[in-house]
């Protein structure tokens, strides 16, 4: 019995090792673009961009081409105000208001409206409330095992009392947006999941110190946080539960490290939308429409 078990162990890593020397080139399937709708707004006094776009193949190296002829519009239900988006040029379709205007108040429902190739695609989207972002803090960590010796931010605000509020943290470094997928950081309530029961508190130490970059030199070596005389800006935005769960898969699909791990990685698979075409038979869109109410603070480490 011995023997049997240590020729299947044998056999089992024998095909292990040689799956891990064999190149694989598949060949997939050409399949017909689809329409991508980058909508996420915020009732903030400046521009407003939706940018469209259409899917391209998966190894395709080149940046998606923007789609042109398109009509957008959003209008608030209770405003009954029409905004017109104009096409600017690579896709980006925007909206500019006159000053002291946006788009409307927290609590206003929209809805888009897209008009391209004989399609009409719609969503919905209804701006929730967002908390103030206190202040931003900086604290000094010694070098540990895991760690380099680095300055750590983390930024300070309370989730609103009531159940089911749901935020995306946006943090720019010196100006520039932290984008990778591990560094995207939502929160629901004052933690990361619907059933962490953290409603009405101070948002939890991992959700604060989501502003913090992640960064590696060419050795693969971890670089610190922040230095002195480096600067953070950190904005809350709200979000609907939906957004939430689209950004969710969006981090799935997106942050997979590759190597051995991925064998047990949940495999890739389309995000969810609420982009959707008013004719059930006809072609249809991903992306997603959003309208954040929006605090924000920035703050220098002094040297």
């Amino acid at each position: 019995m011995q023997t049997i078990t240590k020729t299947v162990l044998y056999l089992m890593l024998l095909a292990l090792g040689t799956a891990c020397e064999t190149i694989i080139e598949p060949e997939l399937e050409d399949a017909a673009p689809v329409l991508v709708v980058d909508a996420w707004l915020t009732n903030q006094e400046k521009a407003q961009e939706i940018i469209l776009t259409q899917t391209q193949p998966y190894f395709e190296n080149e940046l998606p081409v923007g789609v042109t002829g398109a009509g957008v519009t959003v209008r608030g239900r209770q405003s009954g105000r029409l905004f017109s988006f104009v096409e600017s040029g690579n896709g980006i379709y925007r909206w500019t208001p006159a000053a002291n205007d946006s788009l409307g108040p927290v609590g206003e429902q929209f809805d888009l409206t897209i008009q391209w190739q004989g399609q009409t695609y719609t969503a919905s989207a209804r701006t929730g409330r967002v908390p103030k972002l206190d202040s931003i803090s900086y604290f000094f960590e010694e070098e540990t095992a895991i760690s380099v010796e680095q300055w750590v931010g983390e930024f300070w605000a309370r989730d609103p009392v009531g159940k089911g509020d749901t935020y995306w943290i946006r943090t720019w470094k010196n100006g520039v947006l932290l984008n990778k997928p591990a560094e995207l950081t939502v929160a629901f309530d004052a933690g990361f999941s619907e059933g962490g029961n953290l409603d009405g508190v101070t948002f939890i130490t991992p959700v604060r110190r989501g502003m913090n970059p992640i960064e590696q030199n060419e050795d693969d070596e971890f670089l610190p946080a922040y230095a002195p005389g480096d600067s953070a800006y950190v904005e809350i935005r709200s979000i609907s539960k939906e957004a939430f769960n689209f950004l969710n898969e969006v981090i799935i699909q997106t942050d997979r490290p590759g190597g051995f791990s991925e064998l047990f990685a949940r495999p890739i698979a389309n995000v969810s939308t609420n982009i959707t075409n008013s004719n059930p038979q006809g072609p249809r869109a991903v992306g997603f429409f959003n309208v954040s109410a929006v605090s924000g603070a920035g703050k220098r480490l002094m040297p």
